[in-house]
């Protein structure tokens, strides 16, 4: 399935590229969420039209996670849960918990901005939790859990 990107797509390409992808993943996640159109000839001339006017998009969201990632730099979110004697969580701390605390300490943040690749947090101590802003931008937070009293 040939495809023109209208939004930049990690390890696939840039705004107006021209792309061949398979149809699942063409029609299953890049057309239904507005991140690609079918490379027909109409369209084609559609997205020069407008190619300006989402460059332009593309630059204020990635403006905008910059100013987010500078907030985020000298951040340090803490998080109290019960804990047992040895330290393990009663539950787990996870990408919900740490955007709504992100949140609520005054950092927008959303759950699917928040990744855990080793899994939710199960014990007591310091942490480092990846943010992923935008397609280019990257973020460490380190994450305090301390055990209720």
């Amino acid at each position: 399935m040939d495809v023109i990107l209208l939004t930049k797509v990690a390890n696939l390409g840039n705004i107006g590229d021209r792309v061949n992808v398979k149809s699942g993943y063409g029609r299953n996640f890049l057309l239904p969420k507005g991140k690609a159109t079918l490379a027909t000839p109409d369209n084609v001339k559609k997205f020069e039209a407008r190619r300006a006017e989402l460059e332009k998009i593309a630059r204020e969201q990635l403006q905008d996670a910059e100013k987010r990632a500078a907030a985020f730099k000298d951040f340090k979110l803490e998080i109290t849960a019960k804990a047992g004697t040895e330290g393990k969580l009663f539950g787990s701390i996870g990408t919900a918990d740490i955007a709504e605390k992100a949140t609520a300490a005054g950092h927008k943040l959303a759950r699917a901005e928040v990744r855990l690749p080793t899994g939710p947090l199960r014990t007591v101590g310091e942490h480092v939790v990846a943010l992923h802003l935008h397609t280019d931008i990257d973020v460490q937070l380190p994450v305090v859990i301390t055990a209720e009293d």
